[in-house]
């Protein structure tokens, strides 16, 4: 649409211009410079652009800046738009001098008092026309529904209400101008700066943004383009002519008018002190992450990878803690075990022979011992008619199913008259009896011990597999009287170890130390040791301390190693958005904004990793023991608070370095990139 058709006019592109220094004709000028230069490089390698400038310009002037490339026009106006600072000289903004200001504040006065028009549009792609027509708005601290309706309505003025959700590459060139301009106007700025305007488009649209233009000088806006093209310089009311980095030429037209003639201090006046809020950042953050979903996901994985370990680790380490805990209290956490051999002497119970009977005896005077049974064992073979089974044959005492409290399941268990006249009978575990007998009662049934014919008398409970020290099956064993299998299996009449039942009210330290010198007193050396199952229960708590220790350190690594990925991978994001954030600082973002933009996106992409790995690491830690019964795992809310936490802090910390790269980009070099 030809905007010159909907009320705008254009100033005669053959008007004749006319020189004019007599300045005290002017009003307080917007924008004062003098002795204004600017050089890049150091030393030898130094190159001037601009040599010593003085130029006034009053508000509500149109101004074109016209020369040859590389004469120093772009340069003077990134100086006067406060993209890029003078080396030296000094430049006042409604009357406010701008070398004592920060990078913040002048990031302000651009967002307050400029709007920029650049002729490659720079215009950030992902976001509609109407969300980037808004973005100043964002870093004005103006709220979403009022920025909203305001990007409409200037969009819908300039003709571009049926593209308000169309992205950047699904418009003209002409309609991407015209939103840049949109842009321009968004906050209300005194001073328009247009670079090129027209460089990018035909002639017949780039009529139609210089009439836009004039109409905006019309309304009171102070206009400075920059410019090569005279015929769109003529259309000015002021033209400076820039050369080697001087101004050679200044005329004003005749019929030229100035503005209203506000001082500084009334146009300061006019703009509040405001900020983007955090809120608005964090949103801008988000949208940014689900532009690059891609990018995203990939960054997340190590973050994902790193938390599901974690929390994996973590589980089964507890898990695994608990089961050989469990599997030492089914033991029984009142029990002493009395082995051959004095403690800490390497083979120190292979040739010790005096756990005997009579020391049974010994043992039962002992104040607060409740039972006592002699334990030895060997594997042996067990025939049955059905199959031939190896397995675990244990000569112990008729007091086994009470010290052990380990009752039987169906059958009887053998007397102290089995032990006596040295019975061959039997008692078996369930898992033997399943699977010698599987369709039979064992209970009466004779089998082969090493070729020796044993009659089963009864079938103990079921306990379970024993993890602690390698799988091992308690249900997969056969219990013999001592007296019998010491004759007829194992051939010796002396003990592998004996099982001390602590009564209820009894301390085992004192139940320990009464049998210490019971034992003494009989063997007149110390020839043995004890082991008592709640000093088991510690060693085995600190030897799975510190497996979950080990586990949950490797865990660590890999989400470190993933936040080094964070951290990479979000520097190559500011390395590809380096034009995005020439953009947003030339709109009025601040070093803060764009800190914390990248910061949050950092952390956002942290914690969805975070959540999504517990979730993970989560169903790992239940599907494992359903998939092998050998695993165990127990999950609490502790370690997964911590992993997500982790993940956090690991946005946090590796979020930094690209967060202050970005902030850190000087806005003249970044634009350049876009």
């Amino acid at each position: 649409m030809d905007l010159r058709q909907r009320g705008c006019f254009a100033m005669n592109a053959h008007m004749r211009p006319v020189v004019t220094d007599d300045r005290d004709n002017l009003v307080e000028p917007i924008i004062r410079v003098r002795g204004l230069t600017r050089h890049y490089g150091i030393g030898d390698a130094q190159t001037a652009v601009l040599k010593g400038i003085d130029l006034d310009v009053a508000a509500g002037e149109f101004v074109a800046i016209i020369g040859q490339s590389s004469s120093g026009k772009s340069t003077l106006m990134n100086i006067l738009g406060c993209l890029d600072q003078p080396s030296d000289g000094t430049l006042h903004i409604a009357g406010q001098q701008i070398d004592s200001l920060s990078q913040d504040d002048l990031a302000a006065l651009r967002r307050d008092r400029f709007g920029f028009i650049f002729q490659r549009y720079h215009l950030v792609a992902g976001m509609s026309a109407v969300q980037n027509v808004a973005l100043p708005a964002v870093y004005a601290g103006i709220a979403g529904d009022v920025r909203r309706q305001r990007a409409e309505e200037i969009l819908q003025r300039l003709g571009l209400g049926a593209r308000l959700d169309h992205a950047p590459d699904a418009l003209s060139g002409g309609q991407q101008q015209r939103v840049s301009i949109a842009r321009a106007l968004m906050n209300e700025p005194d001073i328009i700066l247009a670079d090129e305007p027209t460089g990018a488009l035909d002639s017949d649209t780039g009529d139609a943004v210089m009439a836009l233009l004039a109409e905006l000088n019309a309304e009171g806006k102070t206009v400075i383009i920059v410019t090569h093209d005279p015929e769109i310089a003529a259309q000015a009311t002021r033209v400076i002519r820039v050369k080697d980095g001087l101004v050679v030429d200044d005329r004003r037209s005749a019929s030229a008018q100035l503005g209203a003639g506000q001082s500084p201090v009334e146009l300061a006046s006019e703009k509040p002190a405001r900020a983007a809020q955090p809120g608005e950042i964090a949103l801008m953050a988000l949208s940014a992450l689900r532009r690059n979903r891609l990018r995203t996901a990939l960054t997340m994985l190590g973050i994902v990878i790193g938390v599901a370990s974690v929390v994996a680790m973590l589980a089964i380490g507890a898990g695994a803690r608990e089961q050989v805990l469990a599997d030492i209290r089914k033991m029984g956490t009142d029990l002493i075990e009395v082995k051959r051999g004095a403690r800490n002497v390497r083979g120190g119970g292979d040739d010790v022979q005096t756990l005997v009977a009579s020391d049974l005896k010994s043992i039962e005077r002992v104040a607060g011992v409740a039972g006592v049974i002699p334990e030895s064992d060997q594997s042996v073979v067990l025939r049955s008619p059905v199959r031939d089974h190896q397995v675990t044959a244990i000569g112990t005492s008729h007091d086994f199913p009470f010290v052990r409290d380990w009752p039987v399941e169906s059958g009887i268990f053998f007397d102290e008259s089995h032990e006596g006249r040295y019975a061959s009978v039997v008692v078996i575990g369930s898992y033997t009896a399943s699977l010698l007998f599987p369709d039979a009662d064992p209970v009466g049934q004779y089998v082969l011990l090493n070729n020796a014919p044993f009659q089963i008398i009864g079938v103990i409970e079921e306990k379970g597999v024993v993890t602690g020290g390698g799988r091992h099956n308690r249900d997969d064993q056969v219990l013999i009287p001592y007296t019998t299998a010491g004759a007829r299996i194992f051939g010796q009449d002396f003990f592998k170890e004996m099982i001390v039942k602590a009564e209820p009210s009894a301390s085992l330290d004192a139940v320990e130390a009464g049998l210490f010198d019971a034992l003494l007193h009989t063997h007149g050396r110390e020839d043995f040791h004890f082991q008592n199952m709640s000093g088991a229960i510690e060693q085995a708590e600190a030897a799975q301390a510190s497996f979950t220790v080990l586990l949950g350190s490797i865990a660590a690594i890999s989400l470190l190693v993933g936040g080094i990925g964070v951290m990479n991978i979000m520097l190559v994001s500011v390395t590809e958005r380096i034009g995005e954030i020439g953009i947003r600082m030339a709109i009025g973002a601040r070093r803060i904004d764009i800190t914390r933009q990248f910061l949050i996106e950092a952390i956002a992409v942290c914690v969805a990793g975070g959540v999504t790995g517990a979730a993970i690491g989560v169903a790992i830690s239940i599907g494992l023991p359903l998939l092998d019964d050998g695993f165990a795992a127990v999950l609490t809310p502790g370690p997964v608070m911590i992993a997500v936490l982790c993940a956090v802090a690991t946005g946090l910390l590796f979020g930094i370095a690209p967060a202050r790269k970005a902030a850190r980009l000087d806005p003249v070099a970044a634009l350049t990139r876009n």
